[in-house]
């Protein structure tokens, strides 16, 4: 006599402001569902498991799609969640018939197939599939085309799609949103705070408030779901999402046969910021960063000749036209005395500079473990604002990410003074000599065994 043993989907346990949408889809029949949650509050798992649970009723191939393939591994194939478990845990192995580890297919023992995608390829990854079922994850991030290509697919097999994101301004989010609105007969629509998910104690965002971690716009886009506030008063946090997204930031090594330049903010009473960057081609490398404050030029300078590089250009704001503390001479008459000739920078406007930035991001690259502190001074550089007017002022926030921001200002205006003129073949060359070693035919200033000054 045969045997039947029961296998509990048990793994996963809903938090109480999660059963309103998880009923909406499994009791009530709503076949559009859009989640505005949130940050932390459980929207991935929530959904991997909601997906999990309709291709074991029902076979069929079932897609979770974030913004791009290696953001769908990072994170849901290869993620582990808060307690400890990867999100793969949440499905009992016995139901795992196979695992495509490079495609992220899962096949379950009874035919249908879950799969991970990324929306940037939709026009090839969707295709001539026929899915019963879509999730799309951070789909303010999502090329919103890859949604209008699924939608007549899924609607001719009565499948289903789920849509789940924070806000980022007022785009294609935004503007779902509002449709899915006013059709509450076909959406099941759901915007939450952290009021109502009393997910993360206050005492911990107000330690993020204080400590810095998130700006006051992130927290209330991240936390409250504003689509007000947020990547609407910040200058560049749209930019490096979509850094993030094409994989600009990384890993970004020296390259050793091309000059190392600097770009600086002089503090006085606050921070100094230097970043260490490499132009090759068209390419702006951001490799290496540092920051400190309260000490004087000879502080930095000793930084500067302790790292390794052959050096180009030291760019300098105006400022360091004044004079140091305690020395009678100007700072670039300081500088100059112990070795370092400053580049100042083009003085133009902060506005014309940001907008220098903006226009620049696109073909850099930031080294994500070097420049920990350059990336989240980016994310959070913003306009300051009035919060009894509501409205922004049109100028930065002073805080403690204006420093970083600054230098990459006076990089991106100062990139025409790091030009040497160079040909196409000779870059190529010296790019050649730093991968393979062939030294011999290199101009000296670039040989490393010559001293940096």
């Amino acid at each position: 006599m045969k045997i039947e043993t029961q296998i509990k989907l048990d793994r996963f346990k809903p938090r109480p402001y999660q059963m309103r949408f998880l009923d909406a889809f499994e009791n009530k029949g709503f076949k559009k569902l859009l989640l505005i949650w949130p940050r932390r509050a459980g929207k991935d798992i929530c959904c991997f498991n909601l997906l999990l649970r309709a291709a074991l009723r029902k076979v069929g191939a079932y897609y979770y799609l974030l913004p791009t393939f290696s953001q769908a591994r990072r994170v849901i194939f290869d993620s582990i969640t808060n307690d400890g478990n990867r999100f793969l845990d949440l499905i009992p192995p016995e139901l795992i018939a196979n695992i495509n580890s490079q495609e992220m297919k899962i096949r379950l023992t009874n035919g249908s197939i879950l799969q991970l995608l990324g929306s940037d390829t939709y026009d090839t990854s969707l295709v001539g599939t026929n899915p019963r079922g879509i999730i799309f994850s951070e789909y303010a991030l999502q090329d919103s085309r890859a949604f209008q290509f699924a939608r007549p697919i899924l609607a001719s097999n009565d499948g289903f799609c789920v849509l789940i994101s924070t806000p980022r301004g007022k785009n294609s989010l935004w503007e779902l949103y509002n449709i899915a609105k006013a059709n509450p007969e076909h959406w099941f629509v759901e915007k939450l705070t952290l009021h109502d998910t009393n997910h993360i104690p206050m005492q911990e965002i107000e330690r993020e408030r204080a400590e810095g971690i998130l700006s006051e716009d992130l927290i209330q886009q991240e936390y409250y779901t504003s689509f007000e506030l947020g990547v609407e008063g910040a200058y560049y946090a749209k930019y490096i999402d979509k850094l993030h997204l094409k994989g600009q930031i990384g890993l970004v090594p020296w390259e050793a046969a091309f000059p190392v330049h600097t770009a600086w903010d002089l503090g006085v009473r606050d921070s100094t910021t230097i970043i260490f960057f490499q132009v090759i081609g068209q390419i702006v490398r951001c490799i290496d960063v540092y920051e400190n404050s309260k000490v004087g030029l000879e502080h930095y300078i000793t930084v500067i000749k302790q790292k390794p590089y052959t050096w180009g250009k030291h760019i300098a704001p105006h400022d360091i036209k004044v004079q140091e503390l305690g020395s009678g001479l100007t700072r670039i008459e300081k500088a100059r005395q112990l070795g370092i000739n400053f580049t100042i920078a083009p003085s133009i406007s902060i506005e014309d500079g940001i907008e220098c930035v903006r226009s620049t991001l696109g073909k850099v690259w930031i080294d994500t473990a070097n420049c920990k502190p350059l990336i989240k001074a980016l994310e959070n550089y913003r306009q300051e604002y009035d919060s009894k007017l509501r409205v922004y002022k049109p100028r930065p926030l002073h805080n403690e990410h204006s420093h970083f921001a600054d230098s990459m200002r006076y990089l991106c205006i100062s990139l025409p003074k790091t030009v040497d003129g160079l040909t196409a073949d000779e870059l190529d060359r010296r790019h050649r000599a730093a991968m393979y070693g062939e030294q011999s035919n290199m101009p000296s200033v670039f040989r490393d065994d010559l001293p940096s000054y």
